[in-house]
């Protein structure tokens, strides 16, 4: 039979109501009954009923985790950083697949079955409607990976998407590429028609370079590829590329190597992210660094804030990018 709250009272010697309260955040128990009670309690094997408590304190403490395009090995990295920072600050992730949702109610619906304390919007495609309608619901919400604004509605924690995508045209001028090409995601996603924005504008500078653009259907490998082993079927492949994500930059790796294309010899690609895949010896990407541990850190520091204080003014929390120098482009080009 499983250890209940009685047996700890008859154990400690003390009332259930007093077992009750130490074991409930906040409440009033003096020191010398907190230890009577966590020794019995750790001499029965006793933990408190997660469910149980949240009846008393009307706390949850379930955050929905909430995110979309789950074919991307990135989610992985950001999952796994997410579950673990929120468990340490002993709150407890609800995970909410969002892939192909066009209505942004009806997630607040189906967390709101939950009772969740708070949630984190995390990703960079999901439209900024899906955010607010969790703040509308009036349940605290974080954007993380979300589009900078001077006038953000809700709290946003991420980088400058524009500036990355400048940052990717000065590595393809810097190595004199003559023809380059922006090879985003969706793009209808913001993070898309940020990066491609910032990559225009660094060319623009450049009226000497070549420019064209492309869009894969989704942020996949599948998708990179296809759009790939489309412009090589069409004989109109740039010297080099901006994929708005590692995972389309592998996805057009392998679609040049099927074709006896040499990277960086005959074309040159930079990815964005720097996820772990990117490292691998086999693919070696040159990419566009995200600081996705700064970025975690900072929201669930966030959520945190705003289970305290929920009218908490909305603000923007950016990090800087970095270009990690790999495999996948040829060297600066000498002065």
């Amino acid at each position: 039979m499983p250890v209940t709250l009685k047996d700890v009272a008859i154990r400690a010697g003390v009332s259930t109501s007093a077992v009750s309260r130490t074991f409930t955040d906040g409440a009033s128990v003096s020191e010398k009954m907190r230890r009577k009670v966590e020794k019995a309690a750790a001499d029965l094997g006793y933990s408190p009923n997660a469910l149980a408590s949240s009846l008393t304190t009307g706390r949850t403490k379930l955050i929905g985790l909430v995110s979309n395009n789950f074919h991307n090995p990135i989610f992985l990295e950001v999952f796994d950083l997410f579950t673990r920072k929120l468990q340490d600050k002993g709150l407890r992730p609800l995970l909410l697949n969002l892939s192909g949702e066009q209505d942004a109610l009806l997630s607040v619906r189906r967390l709101q079955q939950y009772s969740v304390d708070g949630v984190i919007v995390a990703s960079s495609t999901l439209p900024p409607e899906f955010s607010r309608a969790f703040r509308d619901a009036g349940v605290p919400v974080v954007n993380s990976f979300g589009r900078f604004s001077t006038t953000p509605d809700v709290h946003v924690v991420g980088v400058d998407n524009s500036e990355c995508g400048r940052m990717a045209a000065r590595a393809l001028v810097e190595r004199g590429y003559k023809s380059v090409a922006f090879m985003g995601g969706p793009e209808s996603a913001t993070s898309t028609q940020d990066r491609f924005r910032g990559f225009s504008q660094e060319l623009a500078k450049h009226p000497e370079i070549a420019r064209s653009y492309t869009f894969a259907d989704d942020y996949s490998f599948d998708a990179g590829r296809a759009e790939m082993q489309r412009l090589i079927a069409e004989a109109n492949q740039a010297e080099a590329y901006f994929c708005g994500d590692d995972v389309l930059s592998i996805g057009a790796l392998s679609a040049l190597a099927d074709a006896g294309l040499k990277v960086p010899e005959d074309i040159g690609i930079i990815g964005f992210n720097d996820m772990e895949m990117a490292r691998w010896e086999n693919i070696n990407l040159t990419t566009i660094g995200q600081p996705i541990e700064q970025i975690i850190h900072s929201s669930v520091e966030l959520i945190v804030a705003m289970l305290e204080d929920p009218d908490r003014l909305p603000e923007i929390r950016l990090f800087p990018c970095k270009l990690v120098e790999r495999g996948t482009l040829r060297p600066v080009k000498s002065p």
